[in-house]
């Protein structure tokens, strides 16, 4: 296959900065990476960045993860597609959140056969199952359906579940966590207040990260630190966050990322809101915010794009770290190698950014869908 070539003057590598360099691809690869000349011409003035990779995506538009993989909905699953693409996402996580534990099969082999069938559409990484195990932070999650984590159910029902978020209350907690681990699946803090303890033999039975870092856990009262504090300052776990400046403000954004630097996660938590569902959670968009009828916070509107213009332009984080939160740290966390860093062997995942920060161009593959 002949190679295609990719320059700007502005690529970013995997040392965190921006280079002037020259993509070589071929067979869906980066084959290599060069320096290109001050004099010599590059192909685009775009930024070029990785892929993003968004970890939790419960829906987009007009169109629910839920309800897309319960009717196996190709159609609505096309759209999803589209819609990340258009954002720049190349990988990405279909979420499902609490429900009935009857209701996840169907959803789940549907969800499975789309990843083995996808070819130019973002690549799915794997099911992350944001409940129902959850602790006694449930958010918007209907509390009638969270539960003490089931191991039996976890050892037959976790084949392509990359992640998995669950609270740290439960006695079984721990046990579901190392079984859940030993089977492949990542798993997450989450919607949960623990004790120190409680935290502490969670990261000690493998978990990796803390979802939507202070949002729906207990957080950073200055005589009692939480959840939150506990995950800035434990350098095993990464942490992820919702940038739109109404889940969490620009200065506690800001603090997040001096704290923990490389182990920020940037993940939109994305919900139909045209639609007003996810999963059986009913909400409305108010001023922009999807929110159930009580005023909880039930998912965001922010695409990928507009999390990294809030990090940068309202939070006032350098674009590379932004950058390495929605492409490179996702990517290590799922031990997803292959992406994540535009390096010699690594998938040609790629997006362009103009100066605004909007996507210009995405290639999945090597291939250029937009």
């Amino acid at each position: 296959m002949t190679s295609v070539f990719v320059s700007s003057s502005r690529v970013l590598l995997t040392d965190g900065a921006f280079h002037r360099a020259r993509l070589e691809i071929r067979d869906g690869h980066i084959r290599s990476v060069t320096v290109v000349g001050a004099d010599e011409k590059v192909t685009t003035e775009h930024m070029i960045v990785p892929g993003f990779v968004d970890l939790q995506v419960n829906g987009i538009d007009d169109v629910d993860v839920w309800k897309a993989a319960s009717d196996d909905d190709q159609q609505a699953w096309d759209r999803l597609g589209n819609l990340l693409l258009d954002q720049g996402v190349t990988s990405w996580c279909p979420t499902l959140v609490s429900a009935p534990l009857k209701r996840y099969r169907t959803a789940m082999d549907s969800i499975r056969r789309w990843k083995a069938s996808s070819s130019f559409a973002p690549n799915i990484l794997g099911i992350h199952l944001e409940g129902p195990f959850l602790g006694s932070a449930h958010g918007a999650h209907r509390s009638e359906y969270i539960c003490d984590p089931d191991l039996s159910w976890l050892e037959t029902n976790l084949d392509d579940v990359v992640l998995m978020t669950m609270g740290a209350e439960s006695q079984q907690s721990s046990e579901a966590c190392a079984l859940a681990i030993s089977l492949s699946t990542n798993v997450a803090i989450g919607h949960s207040r623990p004790t120190r303890k409680q935290f502490e033999d969670m990261v000690a039975h493998g978990a990796s990260l803390v979802t939507h870092l202070f949002n729906a856990m207990s957080g950073l009262h200055h005589r009692e630190p939480g959840l939150a504090a506990w995950a800035l300052l434990e350098p095993k776990v990464c942490a992820s966050i919702i940038a739109d400046g109404v889940h969490v403000s620009s200065e506690l954004v800001s603090l997040s990322f001096a704290a923990k630097s490389g182990g920020m996660v940037l993940v939109t938590d994305s919900v139909a809101w045209r639609s007003g569902a996810a999963g059986e959670i009913k909400m409305s968009v108010i001023d922009g915010v999807a929110r159930l009828a009580d005023g909880t916070l039930a998912g965001s509107t922010v695409t990928m794009p507009e999390a990294i213009k809030f990090c940068v332009r309202q939070a006032d984080v350098p674009l590379p770290l932004v950058l390495q939160a929605a492409t490179a740290t996702p990517s290590r966390l799922l031990r997803q190698n292959d992406r994540g860093v535009i390096m010699s062997g690594c998938r040609a995942d790629i997006t362009a950014l103009n100066d605004d920060l909007d996507v210009a161009a995405v290639w999945v593959s090597g291939q250029q869908v937009r």
